[in-house]
């Protein structure tokens, strides 16, 4: 049975893992692989691997490795239907979403690929007499992403991508549950022209995660996934001197405003709410029609939509989604199906025990609607991560204003609307980070930044454009001054501020 390792720096080899972890086919339900768990003596030798390479890599000058970028990007791109089958074949998702986890993970290449630019720093000549002021943006050393499963491509390129192109070296710990993507890539970068050692990849649990939290020569730790892990992980590497950006869940909700479209509403939920299965932190799993009137037509038009869903393995091209990733994951689920009933919500389509012909043992779980669900039921406050869309009326538009508002969550929201006044009055008032007008999905493009509110994030710098050259360095300022006492006639030096 094939066994995903360590990809350290040629020549490092990595400790015995006397530990491993099954990796599922989720659309038959078999171990199909297996994953070396990793420990502190794995993470060492990729942590001295990284020391002895990023020095020089910080010295190579932008446009090199903004060539690295570029040569990465194309390689991707002509591989990019294996990546898309292996990405499929561990995480269940159908190709169709596999390839868009890819681009939107190469958007943020793209961006990288002009870090000569992004990466400058400020000048200013004459701050005072015969003193000029300029500032560098310089690496912070070497950097770490923990990454989740519900994105194995995508996630990992937000992080190595800004974090390697600033001159970092990077250690990557991504999902044990679906590892060989993030391995591909890594083989993919070193093609590129990536020196050895400034990309290398472990695998892991919480052994290997609280081993990098804890490394003192890991200087930033970037974490996507659940909100109490993000909230860990951000107080434990904060206490050990490092600079974190911990991402954690959502509960998005989508208002629909009695103007609003509602066939294309509909067309939209089928794919925010129920694509890759729900697995998905940008997912849309709450709509909130404003008014009854609004809520009953929504109603009689997403049933027969949900309806029409159709479930299949991965490799189905005419499948709208696949199976969730593992058998704990599809039993988690339909817990939450099963506590929303207890709750009172009622049950409008059910998803459960559905299964597939000749892939009786798949991780399957059909799309599953409840209407009437109110905000004090706890399937309404946690996120469910699967294919199920909740209806919580409201009132009128300031009901729907605070529902998102007052949830734990604030990662995105969305209004759908024809009024462009109670768009803007929405989208200004919410206490929620990204917002999508008539966008289900409001991901930023890459060169825009990705972060949530509330509990949905942890630290105060986002995820790529911008934000994430911020975050992968530091900024040093120089104050310089050149004597010459033919022009300053030997006078005393004068700070800028106080000249």
């Amino acid at each position: 049975m094939r066994t995903v390792t360590h990809r350290l720096a040629t020549g490092v080899s990595a400790p015995a893992s006397p530990r491993q972890s099954d990796i599922f086919d989720p659309n038959s339900g078999s171990v199909q692989a297996r994953v070396d768990l990793g420990d502190k003596a794995v993470l060492d030798a990729a942590v001295d691997a990284a020391l002895a390479a990023q020095p020089a890599w910080a010295a190579t000058n932008p446009q090199r490795r903004s060539r690295v970028m570029f040569n990465f990007k194309a390689l991707v791109e002509a591989n990019i239907d294996e990546l898309a089958a292996l990405l499929s074949s561990e995480h269940g998702k159908v190709h169709a979403d596999a390839k868009g986890d890819i681009q939107r993970g190469l958007e943020v290449i793209e961006f990288c690929c002009g870090i000569p630019h992004a990466s400058k720093g400020e000048y200013t000549h004459g701050a005072g007499p015969g003193i000029d002021v300029y500032s560098m943006r310089l690496p912070i050393g070497i950097g770490a992403g923990i990454t989740p499963f519900n994105f194995p491509a995508m996630i990992p390129m937000w992080m190595f991508g800004p974090a390697i192109a600033t001159g970092n070296a990077f250690i990557l710990k991504p999902s044990e549950r679906d590892p060989s993507v993030p391995v591909r890539l890594a083989e993919l970068m070193s093609q590129a022209g990536l020196p050895d050692g400034i990309l290398q990849v472990v695998h892991g649990d919480k052994e290997m995660v609280d081993a990098i939290l804890d490394h003192p020569a890991i200087a930033g730790v970037s974490f996507v996934g659940s909100s109490d892990v993000a909230h860990y992980l951000y107080q434990r590497g904060v206490a050990a001197g490092k600079r974190v950006q911990a991402m954690g869940g959502a509960k998005n909700h989508g208002i629909v405003m009695p103007d609003a479209d509602l066939d294309q509403v509909v067309k939209d939920l089928a794919g925010a709410a129920f694509g890759s299965a729900g697995e998905r932190c940008m997912a849309l799993p709450v709509v909130v029609p404003v008014g009854d009137e609004t809520a009953e037509r929504l109603r009689a038009k997403l049933i027969p939509a949900i309806e029409k869903l159709r479930l299949g393995v991965s490799s189905d091209p005419d499948a709208d989604y696949g199976p969730v990733v593992t058998a704990a994951h599809k039993a988690k689920v339909e817990g939450w199906i099963q506590t929303c009933i207890a709750e009172g919500g009622e049950l409008v389509v059910d998803g459960r025990g559905f299964t597939l012909q000749g892939h009786e043992n798949g991780f399957f779980v059909g799309p599953t609607l409840f209407d009437h669900v109110t905000t004090e039921m706890s399937s309404y406050k946690e996120e469910i991560f699967g294919p199920v869309l909740q209806i919580v009326r409201a009132a009128d538009f300031e009901e729907a204003v605070a529902l998102p508002s007052k949830h734990q969550y604030g990662n995105g929201v969305a209004i759908f609307t024809r009024n462009g006044h109670a768009a803007r009055e929405f989208a200004a008032r919410v206490n929620v980070g990204m917002v999508g007008i008539n966008v289900p999905i409001p991901v930023p493009v890459a060169y825009h930044t990705f972060g949530g509110w509330k509990r949905s994030a942890f630290g105060d710098t986002n995820q790529h454009g911008m934000e994430g050259v911020k975050f992968w360095t530091k900024v040093k300022t120089i104050t310089s001054r050149w004597p010459d006492g033919a022009v300053d006639g030997g006078n005393a030096f004068v700070i800028p501020t106080m000249g």
